[in-house]
């Protein structure tokens, strides 16, 4: 059963973290053949000479975009390429389990009525030591959705969807500042869709400085807790006790970012 995996590259990646990621790609049990690879912007020598050094061993298709136009808007231009029915996301820096697509387009082949299957992850620092070696997240649906009213119940780079999921809930959605994960599972679970988890570790997830920084973004703070109070928990249901987690979400997100990372490691 045939797959695509969808990336976007931006010019701050690390050459070192990306060389990583494509490696983990090629040693994959099950290999995709297709992978959808979109330059949001303009790239760097490095990073250019670090994909082309993979294109002759991985099905690799570039799709360069003029300008940057951020996460959300890229992987829409790159769904537009994506010949397969699965659809596979991944991240530059992060590291795929050399099972991971096997047990999800096995798990999908056994599962028709399930759209979007996730998995669990393990943690990575800037050297690639684990930090945590396990992130758990619910697996049948019904938890997902309870799981959802305090944070988001998959890990997007781990995800596999049918392309049933973006027909039922449309493509990613630009208007919700760094929040693109978040805005689309809601739009999956208000037009019911199917989500799921896999019970196992998938991915290898870099945490890195840049992972608190872009969490103490004011912009993306306050446009995610407007979204999560006023459409999120109202659409679905959440109530009081969903609009307290997000205000929780909101101050933990403006704290230090030492505070942070203590909670991101023991609390999660």
């Amino acid at each position: 059963m045939n797959f695509s995996v969808l990336m976007s590259l931006y010019d701050k990646e690390s050459p070192a973290y990306l060389d990583q990621c494509l490696r983990s790609l090629f040693n994959q049990k099950l290999k995709s053949n297709e992978i959808i690879l979109i330059f949001d912007g303009k790239i760097n020598l490095e990073l250019e000479k670090t994909v082309s050094n993979w294109m002759d061993l991985l099905p690799i298709k570039i799709i360069r975009l003029e300008k940057n136009v951020g996460l959300a808007s890229a992987l829409n231009v790159g769904l537009n390429f994506c010949n397969n029915e699965l659809v596979a996301r991944m991240d530059t820096d992060d590291i795929c389990e050399y099972d991971r697509f096997d047990k999800q387009v096995n798990y999908l082949r056994k599962n028709p009525n399930i759209d979007i299957v996730g998995m669990w992850v393990s943690e990575i620092d800037e050297s690639g030591n684990i930090i945590k070696e396990l992130v758990k997240y619910p697996l049948k649906h019904s938890d997902l959705l309870h799981f959802f009213s305090r944070r988001d119940p998959l890990a997007h780079p781990t995800v596999m969807f049918r392309k049933s999921f973006f027909k039922k809930a449309g493509n990613y959605p630009t208007t919700i500042s760094l929040a693109e994960d978040t805005a689309l599972w809601y739009a999956g679970f208000f037009n019911n869709c199917t989500f799921a988890n896999i019970p196992c570790v998938g991915l290898r997830f870099r945490r890195t400085t840049n992972f608190y920084k872009r969490r103490s973004n004011f912009r993306k703070t306050i446009d995610l807790l407007r979204f999560r109070l006023t459409t999120i928990n109202r659409n679905l249901g959440y109530g009081l006790k969903g609009d307290i987690y997000a205000i929780l979400y909101f101050l933990i997100s403006l704290s230090p970012n030492l505070i942070k990372k203590f909670l991101y490691t023991y609390l999660r």
